[in-house]
């Protein structure tokens, strides 16, 4: 079966990404990734994923080929996401707010969404606008990856006037300080940092390495310190931002957020029974063999 039409399996049924990567079409959209292809050990054309130019240059490709963004760069060592895993994401939330719309996911920009932790990348409010016309409000606590993602923005005319960039001056907070008086957003979503300490997220990085077969300490897909962790973990964080949510002004949001690992749902449930949140549930995605989740929960529906 070719590269081109065999399909990924259990990728959401609208995510673009379900295909085996089309070299072709991807190098017609960004040549510099022509040089980065070479033949794997099953006869396919790919890229050593271990490589950070590498990733970076086949996302570049895929934001051109898929979503008609000419121009997007990142600095070295900010973490630069696999495309389709982000992209899941994004569909599954148009679903959850389907639920509400009579099964019909809402589009355009009047639905605004909060990307806690935009990044460098911008990669979630990218695919959400270009899906879906939705408008966004990305934040973070690091300047640079703030500036890098307004370039992008501006750099864009497809994404100019539907994403906002936000500074978090008061890094121990999430949602407060970012939502202003009276804003409401229809969803908020969030990749926290998934390890507790930096020893960990080393330990993380070198054993998907040696997995991709490398024993380099260069991080494929990247990652600053206050993207890979936080004390306490993703456990920690996502409950944080469970109480912050419930001393907010009740309103028809649904409050998001991934989570890595399976054995920290029963800590971050345990929250959200505390905070009398009215609707609680996780979702899961599976891409390839990897299973990764959502929390989802509000105050009102």
């Amino acid at each position: 079966m070719s590269e081109a039409k065999e399909e990924k399996k259990n990728l959401h049924p609208r995510n673009k990404h379900r295909s085996r990567y089309d070299f072709a079409a991807l190098v017609k959209a960004e040549p510099a990734l022509r040089e980065l292809i070479h033949i794997n050990p099953y006869g396919d054309e790919s890229v050593d994923f271990a490589d950070p130019r590498a990733v970076k240059t086949l996302n570049a490709a895929l934001l051109k080929h898929f979503y008609g963004i000419s121009h997007w760069d990142i600095p070295e060592g900010y973490l630069c996401p696999p495309v389709p895993g982000r992209a899941d994401y994004i569909h599954y939330l148009a679903d959850l707010l389907a639920e509400s719309n009579g099964a019909e996911v809402p589009t355009g920009r009047g639905i605004k969404v909060l990307d806690v932790g935009v990044g460098a990348n911008c990669i979630y409010p990218i695919v959400g606008h270009q899906e879906y016309g939705w408008t966004f409000v990305g934040s973070d606590i690091d300047r640079t990856a703030l500036k890098t993602a307004q370039q992008i923005v501006a750099a864009n005319k497809e994404l100019q006037g539907a994403i906002q960039i936000r500074l978090q001056e008061h890094k121990p907070q999430i949602l407060k300080g970012i939502i202003n008086a009276g804003e409401q957003f229809d969803l908020t979503m969030c990749n926290p940092p998934f390890h507790a300490s930096a020893e960990e997220a080393a330990a993380g990085a070198g054993r998907k390495l040696r997995n991709l077969g490398k024993h380099s300490k260069v991080l494929n897909f990247g990652g600053q310190q206050v993207e890979l962790w936080c004390p306490g973990g993703e456990q920690a964080f996502v409950r944080k931002m469970v109480f912050e949510s419930a001393e907010l002004p009740k309103a028809r949001t649904w409050y998001t957020s991934l989570v890595s690992k399976s054995s920290n749902l029963p800590g971050i449930f345990n929250a959200l029974e505390k905070v009398k949140a009215t609707s609680m549930r996780s979702i899961e995605m599976a891409q390839g063999q990897k299973v990764s989740r959502f929390v989802a929960w509000n105050f009102v529906l």
